[in-house]
């Protein structure tokens, strides 16, 4: 049977948000084939369970992008079942030195394989990855699909284009530095000119916060990324060559995001059984997206609501999937064109 179901999903308020200890931190500078890269574990590994992994994005560091969310109450749901590594870009951490004249900053793909020496130097031997924006950039897992048991990626981009020339023309007139690049990366257009006070913060923090010449030479080697070249699986059709992601994966973009139409685009590459779009009905600032939609009720949540895919024009009930929390169990309910439909859902903050 074929059922729209409803989400059970309370209003973020941050008069709410309680601190919770995370149990001990570690700090490492790890050295890669590509560079230097500083990691924070937080909590203990928890016996076969993945770490979750955690990669910031543009203008932001694993603080800035990702302790508001680690820190709010319902995540302690999570937390206490397992360890959280959180990935400094090169250069992006706090008080990180400026790199010397003429260091060749890594590319993309050069970023993507820091990772798995990161992982055999902690000794992990697989990791749920949470990323945002330029974090959610996912080579590393198309190239090395074992070492990922699953995928939160948020604002992702999956195409490369002049992003720079792209994030300039959002501006309205705007001074076009770097960190007003980086803002027009980070919200949509609306919010740029209206909620002024919540530009001048994101400003001055990014400004403030990361070294600047780092900052731009992320930047730039963002703006050059390939395409990732997802390749969307057809029905009946077992290649193993085939460059896609093969884990569970939940897209996650705001409603105004200047990314939606990117995520979007990304959705429709990917395998529909495997991959969840989820679209918040608000504008999606890098530091509240998660506590917004209030995450961890809605995964704890007995039902969940399912609607067409945005601009597709499908059934709401195009997918059903009922899933008994009491046991773990799922049962599906699968048309035989499931390859051609996508689960979408759609909450407020």
């Amino acid at each position: 049977l074929r059922r729209q179901r409803q989400v059970d999903l309370c209003e973020f308020q941050p008069s709410l948000v309680y601190i919770v200890d995370l149990g001990p931190t570690r700090e490492h500078d790890i050295e890669t084939p590509h560079g230097m890269v500083h990691v924070t574990i937080k909590g203990s590994l928890k016996r076969n369970r993945p770490f979750i992994l955690t990669y910031h994005d543009i203008g932001l560091n694993y603080k800035s992008c990702f302790n508001t969310f680690f820190n709010f109450e319902d995540m302690q749901e999570i937390t206490q079942h397992f360890a959280v590594c959180h990935v400094d870009a090169p250069g992006q951490q706090e008080a990180a030195p400026s790199f010397p004249t003429g260091y060749q900053y890594p590319t993309v793909d050069e970023l993507a394989e820091m990772l798995p020496p990161v992982l055999t130097h902690l000794s992990m031997k697989s990791i749920i990855g949470v990323g945002v924006g330029a974090g959610a950039h996912c080579k590393s897992s198309l190239n090395h699909p074992e070492l990922v048991e699953g995928l939160v990626l948020i604002n992702i981009d999956p195409c490369a284009k002049d992003w720079i020339d792209w994030a300039a023309s959002k501006l309205s007139g705007l001074t076009t530095n770097v960190v007003d690049i980086i803002l027009a990366h980070h919200f949509g257009q609306e919010e740029l000119k209206t909620n002024l006070e919540l530009i001048q913060s994101y400003r001055l923090q990014i400004a403030q916060d990361i070294n600047q010449g780092n900052l731009e030479l992320f930047l730039r080697s963002y703006d050059r990324r390939r395409d990732l070249e997802i390749e969307r699986p057809i029905l009946g059709q077992n290649d193993n060559r085939l460059k896609t992601l093969k884990c569970s994966t939940l897209l996650v973009v705001g409603d105004n995001s200047p990314a939606v139409e990117a995520v979007v685009e990304c959705n429709s590459r990917l395998n529909p059984i495997t991959t969840t779009l989820l679209k918040v009905m608000c504008p999606l600032s890098p530091q509240t997206t998660l506590p917004s939609a209030s995450m961890t009720r809605l995964a704890r949540s007995r039902t969940h609501s399912t609607s067409s895919s945005i601009g597709s024009g499908e059934s709401p009930f195009s997918r059903s999937v009922t899933s008994n929390q009491s046991d773990g169990t799922q049962e599906s309910c699968e048309s035989p064109d499931v390859l051609d439909r996508h689960q979408t859902m759609e909450v407020s903050c």
